[in-house]
């Protein structure tokens, strides 16, 4: 017998093997986790074994569950009351269980990425879904945007590395839901969701056609299909998310005036030193090399060392044409002269201490 030809009492004997009876045993001494699986289950069932004979009938989670609890051999001795309160009791669960997301913008952050269920009528809502166990938060998000999008948040560089990504946490009925926001998300994304049966649209919306963004007496004349009603998941994030975005904007525009500022300056620089000609600039060199390459001359500190060192000076000088050598010299000498000289009642003006060093401390 063909997979084709399975009866609905053979399928159900092949998701008991497949989804539970196979559990570990601490997974099958909490009943949360059984009806985990069997949810499992009950998609497996409607994604992959009802396509191949659409004879089989279709089934809500709730019917689905009664049928494996009272099939499947772990289950069936307990009465269905005792299904049924294990069942409910699961739902309450589910609701209680933190849901993790993106809200993912645009570089201009005007525009928002939504999806929709796959149900008819199903709302639309930010890509996110319920944590796992031992899952980290922000972990849980990017998973679940790529499930429910196809978009891989940290292979597109939007994950900083320091992994600190700003979130806006709200609860809806006893459940804790926690949202990153991604920015810079390219609008020509290709996105296409990963899960089966999940996921039927995903868009582009303007924030301005979102509740707390809308402004008053804008009907949307040109958006029959914003309904209010259709974003009930998603507008408890819109206020947060609207004092976030314009202190962003407030951040961007103070950033672009320093960059301005920055290049303006840089700007200026650049054409002062255009009005420099290449003398300008080589005496400013010299300049700076002089200040850093310049040592001090101890020479000086001696008559015969400041002889020396003029006479060093006036023999590397130029010639100049209206001197002859023999003035040449003797101005030499007499420049040398009076260097010496001066340079010595320098030395006894300054120190007049030197005047009494060999002075006796009897006299």
């Amino acid at each position: 017998m063909t997979e084709a030809n399975f009866t609905l009492e053979e399928w159900l004997d092949d998701l008991c093997v497949r989804f539970i009876l196979n559990l570990p045993e601490e997974d099958l001494k909490d009943i949360a986790r059984i009806c985990f699986q069997v949810e499992e289950a009950q998609w497996f069932y409607e994604d992959f074994i009802r396509p191949l004979d659409p004879s089989l009938p279709s089934m809500t989670l709730r019917t689905f569950c009664m049928r494996i609890f009272a099939h499947c051999p772990l289950l069936s001795a307990f009465s269905e009351t005792h299904h049924m309160r294990a069942f409910e009791n699961f739902m309450e669960y589910k609701t209680r269980i933190p849901v993790r997301g993106a809200i993912m913008l645009n570089e201009n952050m005007d525009s928002v990425v939504l999806v929709k269920g796959w149900k008819k009528g199903a709302s639309w809502s930010f890509p996110r879904g319920k944590i796992a166990k031992d899952e980290d938060d922000l972990t849980c998000a990017v998973r679940e945007v790529y499930e429910e999008t196809g978009l891989e948040l940290e292979t597109a560089g939007l994950v900083p590395a320091e992994r600190d990504v700003k979130s806006i946490e709200v609860n809806m009925r006893d459940q804790n839901m926690r949202l990153f926001v991604f920015r810079n998300v390219p609008m020509d994304t290709q996105f296409a969701p990963r899960t089966r049966k999940e996921i039927s649209k995903i868009q582009w919306w303007p924030l301005s056609d979102l509740p707390a963004f809308r402004k008053k007496g804008n009907q949307q004349e040109n958006m029959p299909n914003a309904s209010p009603n259709k974003f009930y998941m998603v507008a408890p994030f819109l206020v947060h998310l609207r004092k976030w975005v314009i202190e962003q904007k407030k951040k961007d525009a103070k950033q672009a005036k320093r960059t301005t500022s920055n290049q303006y300056l840089a700007t200026a620089n650049m054409e002062n030193d255009d009005f420099l000609t290449e003398e300008d600039q080589g005496a400013e060199s010299a300049a700076q090399a002089s200040t850093y390459e310049r040592g001090p001359a101890p020479e000086l500190d001696t008559a015969a060392g400041a002889t020396a060192a003029l006479t060093r000076m006036l023999q590397i000088q130029p010639a100049t044409q209206g001197l002859q050598p023999e003035a040449m010299a003797q101005e030499a000498n007499q420049k040398a002269s009076g260097f010496v000289s001066a340079h010595t009642r320098k030395r006894t003006t300054s120190y007049p201490y030197g005047e009494y060093r060999h002075k006796s401390i009897n006299a």
